[in-house]
């Protein structure tokens, strides 16, 4: 299993979402993140007065997944996120040793 972990912008959300509940991924978790990378911050006016921002908002987009579906994931989030600009995000793929349903006590594959 792979834990992967997308910081994506706000307003493409609910057409990754859709896409990837059609495609059978069973849940996400969303968090909205502040946080720089290439696109740096921007400028605001408040009042008249302009302000740096130096953390633009986004949102991550947290999906574990069967190796055999990693693939999958990652074309979806791409397809539906690149905009071909800079701030479009990135995806981070981690090794998951074992998930465990707390309801039931299952655990492994089956339960993602």
């Amino acid at each position: 299993m792979k834990k992967i972990e997308a910081i994506i912008r706000p307003s493409k959300l609910d057409d990754l979402y859709t896409e990837l509940r059609t495609s059978g991924f069973s849940g996400i978790t969303v968090t909205e993140v502040r946080g720089y990378g290439t696109q740096k911050g921007h400028k605001e006016k408040y009042r008249g007065t302009e302000h740096n921002l130096d953390f633009v908002h986004k949102v991550k987009v947290e999906l574990v997944c069967p190796d055999n579906k990693i693939e999958e994931a990652i074309r979806i989030i791409i397809e539906k996120n690149k905009t071909g600009k800079v701030g479009d995000g990135k995806i981070f793929v981690v090794p998951v040793e074992t998930a465990i349903r707390i309801r039931t006590e299952e655990s492994g594959e089956s339960i993602v």
